[in-house]
């Protein structure tokens, strides 16, 4: 079965898997989503010898999978040539336990007949040594254990477990369960507390879901995705992962293979101002934690693009041979070189969530006057930064310019401070800030404007467009009917648009010319394009985007504008903000049906 992206991600925000529409579990990492892979299968070829956990169904003609409603929950149901079903219910705990939230390094799965007389074989080969080799194992009477390069793991069932060694075909004849977690006794029968823990886990999702503020259309993307942004929250330190895998490359055999599974401080902010749009304020706690310690850590020096999910500043990138890659397409990488970058936009991401704390009357933990100290070193490394070459936010190994996006969000970073100053009764730290963002902002309209065209560049004294640049916007640059951001609007539609899709930018990088648009881009213009007032075409376009998401109603990162393939990294956090943005801007209003 040539390995694809059309895969359920469940998850409990301590890990998280990615299942194929066979109901296989292809993609899990362990101890954490950055670790190695307990099941690789997504990266070993068509025919993989390990690395997935399958529930053959002898003869199977069809499959029909969903999420239980409002949850990450998967059910599938496989059904044979002869109208036989079994049903495979699969998920990760996640519920309240003991006055704290029990979410275990752990995956559960039952297995129950639903109709006929279903033969099935129960294969479970977690992969080692990122997918090298099978993972040892032992077995007693009612449990197999797994020995995994940093973490052993118990099979604990109901199911004879020389079915399960043996990978017997079996007559499928009562419901059967599975619990995959730590090396340790289970304490209860494995049947009655899986279910348990299946109907707490429900409750708990759907009670998170009932408390976001949603927009009249769109819902159901809107909840899918903002479930899934929260699975890729790394609730321990409050970190937000861009993607779950690695090395999905961005077009076919392009060599734009990277590894996801780290915090960026940019896809982050923008992930936590989506959800914030919903209420979900969780995350946002949780990630501010976060960001303070990078903050302390900083002591106003400089502040890596991207930290590891325990902040770690070291992600040495490296390449493995050991797994044939996404469709045999190589380089598999771990680790990401972009930790060792300059890249100036970080300074107004780190302060432009921060500072709601000064606001946010919501938050457990509100901001202090120490908090803005602390988060004034921020702003003196962005004034200092802005006129600085960096790498950009679409991370160029071989090219340093002046980019328009880092300057104006290091204006970002000193134009809030000067509001939260302000806020907080700091006349004095009010005017100092506002100052700073008044130079930032003339070098910005002197340095990266061309009177000829009237519109602006990518980078200081340069000609070429990215899509950044409609960022101007949402950042309180410009409005969006300044003459000068309209002009770069429509040179960025004529110039990076291809059919209904938005590159992010089209000159050759360090791997060549791009073929793919970048997701997250076209969300970017369809935001603009509304606040145009181009409605209808804004919601044309959203159409088409929501179509081409998977089965489980997610993106990747790229997308081919040749077949609509997606390609990239998967989930990819970015993409789905860009659904919770558009959606909320497209929606009608709750009084329109009233």
């Amino acid at each position: 079965m040539t390995p694809n992206l059309d895969l359920f991600p469940i998850g409990n925000c301590s890990i998280s898997a990615l299942i194929d529409r066979q109901g296989r579990y292809v993609w899990a990492c362990a101890p954490r989503v950055d670790g190695d892979p307990v099941f690789s299968a997504l990266m070993n070829g068509s025919e993989p010898a390990h690395g997935y956990w399958a529930v053959d169904l002898e003869g199977l003609e069809s499959v029909e999978q969903a999420y239980v409603r409002n949850t990450p929950v998967l059910r599938t149901v496989l059904t044979d040539k002869d109208g036989a079903q079994v049903e495979i219910i699969d998920f990760a705990p996640r519920h309240p336990k003991h006055s704290r939230t029990y979410r275990p390094l752990a995956l559960g799965r039952i297995v129950r007949p639903l109709k006929g007389t279903p033969r099935v074989a129960i294969r479970l080969k977690p992969s080692a040594d990122w997918g090298a080799r099978e993972a040892e194992h032992t077995s007693g009477s009612n449990h197999i254990r797994y020995r995994c390069p940093d973490v052993t793991f118990r099979l604990t069932t109901d199911c004879p477990v020389s079915h399960v060694l043996n990978e017997r075909t079996f007559r499928l004849e009562r419901e059967l369960t599975f619990f995959f977690g730590p090396d340790e006794g289970y304490d209860q029968d494995v049947g009655p507390g899986v279910q348990s823990a299946l109907d707490r886990t429900i409750a708990y999702w759907q009670d998170w879901v009932r408390k976001l503020y949603l927009p009249l259309d769109y819902q159901e993307a809107v909840i899918r995705a903002a479930i899934t942004l929260k699975l890729c929250a790394y609730e321990e330190t409050g970190a937000i992962v861009a993607a779950m895998t690695t090395s999905v490359p961005e077009f076919q055999n392009s060599g734009r293979n990277w590894d996801y599974r780290y915090c960026w401080i940019r896809d982050a902010y923008y992930t936590v101002r989506a959800l914030n749009r919903l209420g979900a304020v969780d995350i946002l706690e949780g990630y501010l934690v976060y960001l303070r310690n990078l903050v302390d850590d900083a002591a106003g020096g400089h502040v890596q693009p991207v930290y590891g999910v325990g902040l770690e500043p070291g992600i040495g990138e490296s390449i493995v041979e050991t797994v044939e890659g996404y469709r045999g397409m190589k380089p598999v990488r771990i680790g990401n070189q972009a930790h060792e970058h300059l890249q100036h936009d970080v300074y107004g991401q780190i302060v432009l969530p921060l500072v709601q704390a000064f606001y946010d009357q919501r938050l457990l933990r509100p901001g202090t006057i120490e908090d803005f100290r602390a988060l004034e070193k921020v702003g003196d490394r962005a004034f200092a930064m802005h006129d600085q070459t960096d790498a950009g936010l679409w991370e160029f190994r071989t090219i340093a310019r002046v980019h328009t996006y880092s300057s104006v969000m290091c204006w970002a970073a000193c134009d809030r401070l000067a509001k939260a100053a302000d806020y907080l009764g700091l006349a004095d730290r009010a005017e100092f800030w506002n100052e700073r963002a008044a130079i930032i902002r003339e070098r910005i309209e002197r340095e990266a404007f061309l009177p000829d065209e009237g519109r602006f560049a990518a980078s200081f004294g340069n000609r070429e467009l990215d899509a950044s640049l409609l960022q101007m916007t949402d950042l309180g640059f410009l409005d969006a009917h300044d003459p000068r951001q309209v002009a770069t609007f429509d040179a960025i539609e004529r110039d990076l648009k291809k059919g209904a899709f938005l590159f992010r930018y089209v000159e050759p990088d360090d791997f060549g010319e791009p073929e793919t648009a970048f997701n997250f881009c076209t969300f970017w213009f369809i935001e603009a394009l509304a606040q145009n007032g181009r409605i209808d075409e804004a919601r044309q376009i959203f159409d088409e985007m929501l179509a081409r998401r998977t089965s489980a109603g997610l993106l990747s990162e790229d997308i081919s504008v040749e077949d609509g393939e997606l390609w990239g990294n998967y989930p990819q956090t970015y993409s789905l903000v860009g659904i919770i943005n558009c959606a909320v801007l497209l929606s009608r209003s709750w009084t329109d049906v009233r």
